[in-house]
C-alpha cells in the first residue's frame, strides 16, 4: 500500500510539476530620467500581466501610490524621494518585489 501511495506521488509531481513553473512571475523597472519610473510585467508562459496590481512603498512600507499594469503591461509612476519598492501582485505565489535602489536609468 505505501508503494501505491508513493508511486501516485511520484506520478502526480511528474504531471503537473511543470506547471507550477509555467507561469512564473515577471517584473522589471527602469528609471525614465524625467522624474518617472516605468515598469514592464508579465509571466513566464508569456502571458500578459495587464490589470496586475501594483503598489509602490515607501522604506518603512507605507503606500505610497498603487494602481494595476495597464493593457500592454506596464505600469508608470512618479519617482519617490528616499528609499522604496515597487511590488507587482498578481496572487498568491506570483509576487515580485523591485527595490527602488536596484531601478537605474
Amino acid at each position: 500500500m505505501r508503494k501505491g501511495i508513493i508511486t501516485l506521488f511520484l506520478l502526480a509531481s511528474l504531471a503537473f510539476g511543470g506547471q507550477a513553473f509555467a507561469h512564473t512571475p515577471l517584473c522589471d523597472c527602469f528609471d525614465n530620467g524625467d522624474g518617472t519610473v516605468s515598469c514592464e510585467g508579465g509571466f513566464s508562459d508569456g502571458s500578459s500581466a495587464s490589470g496586475v496590481g501594483m503598489t509602490v512603498k515607501d522604506g518603512s512600507g507605507n503606500v505610497l501610490t498603487q494602481g494595476s499594469m495597464n493593457e500592454y503591461s506596464e505600469f508608470t509612476f512618479d519617482k519617490p524621494e528616499g528609499d522604496y519598492q515597487v511590488v507587482f501582485d498578481a496572487g498568491e505565489g506570483h509576487s515580485v518585489v523591485v527595490n527602488g535602489s536596484d531601478i537605474v536609468e
